[in-house]
């Protein structure tokens, strides 16, 4: 760890700070003029794959935004290929996986030994760490094995998950194959980035609140259980994010995250009491509100602090990506309001650091 007592790692493990930390997910990406003009020579595999960018990237990203934190520039989906399943982007409609898995025989093919041929993230997450040093922790990242596993099955996005669930109710020793196969992958990928200064990694379960609670507990958390049981091992705290969870949020408990990611749609005050306010939580403005006037920005900013009650352990942040087209000086006012506002009421009620 490269800062483990900055005010984002002492929110992680729910202690007191001086002030609520604030970081957002995407906060490199196409809203930010710098990103666009670097889009312009390069794709974003190209520079993902390169240490110096990706790098460059996650850096001017933070230092813009005043953030407690520094996500690394990366894609999701990068383990998809070495494990032997290509992906492309394709222009308005994000990754394509060129052959979606349907059966046990591409499942069986996978390769799940390759790991280490991710490791220009590790090096892009070395250097962004050596910029920083003790001043800013940078955060890595991967996916979970059901929101990646929905990809390889469904090949891109998709709005019911059917050929996902059609494996996982049809195929089920194949679906647990191709989960233990991500596990093993995933875990060897992102604690190689907490082995390279990564302060916290983040786990993003984008799709699966497309599943039933029931389902969820059958079929995709023993998994999860296992790759944050590995993530944890490498002594760095574990964020664990998912959009659509509110019927989820207990079961996502048991996995022993340190932090569990928030959406816009469950209110943050009840989602944590529904955790028996153990642990951290992350969150949770809608995204959408960065495109209105700034007398909402802040309105709606302030109510998540409200709603979080200066109890140690909130980590400010969207409910999912900052998205494109968004006011970038919306986003810096926030930063500034949330530290100003949640120090001034921290000092108040003799809560903080």
């Amino acid at each position: 760890m490269s800062a483990p007592n900055s005010r984002f790692v002492r929110a992680c493990r729910a202690l007191p700070v001086d002030a609520t930390p604030v970081w957002f997910m995407r906060q490199a990406g196409r809203y930010m003029p710098e990103y666009r003009a670097l889009r312009k020579s390069h794709s974003i595999l190209e520079i993902c794959k390169s240490p110096e960018l990706a790098a460059e990237v996650t850096v001017t990203a933070a230092e813009k935004l005043g953030v407690d934190a520094a996500i690394i520039f990366a894609d999701l989906l990068l383990p998809l290929e070495v494990m032997g399943l290509p992906f492309h982007f394709a222009a308005g409609e994000g990754p394509v996986v060129e052959t979606p898995l349907r059966t046990a025989e591409q499942i069986g093919k996978l390769d799940d030994s390759r790991a280490c041929d991710l490791s220009y993230v590790a090096e892009s997450v070395r250097r962004v760490v050596a910029h920083f040093g003790e001043k800013l922790p940078v955060i890595g990242f991967c996916g979970a094995p059901f929101t990646l596993a929905s990809y390889m099955i469904e090949g891109g996005g998709s709005r019911n998950y059917l050929d996902t669930k059609r494996m996982i109710y049809n195929l089920p020793e194949a679906w647990n194959e191709l989960m233990r196969k991500l596990v093993t992958v995933l875990s060897e990928y992102a604690v190689a980035q907490a082995a390279a200064g990564a302060d916290a990694l983040q786990v993003f379960d984008s799709w699966v609140g497309c599943l039933a609670p029931d389902d969820y507990r059958q079929f995709v958390l023993p998994h999860t259980n296992n790759l944050i049981r590995r993530l944890k091992q490498s002594g760095v705290p574990v964020i664990y994010f998912g959009t659509d969870t509110a019927t989820l949020l207990t079961s996502m408990q048991e996995t022993g995250a340190d932090v569990i990611g928030l959406d816009w749609r469950v209110n943050l005050d009840q989602a944590w009491e529904t955790l028996g306010h153990r642990g951290a939580v992350q969150g949770n403005l809608d995204p959408a509100v960065l495109f209105a006037g700034w007398k909402t920005v802040q309105e709606r900013s302030l109510e998540v602090l409200r709603r979080a009650g200066g109890r140690a352990g909130h980590i400010f942040n969207l409910g999912h990506g900052i998205l494109p087209e968004t006011p970038v000086e919306n986003v810096r006012a926030i930063v500034d309001l949330v530290h100003e506002r949640s120090a001034a009421q921290l000092a108040v009620t003799g809560k903080a650091q």
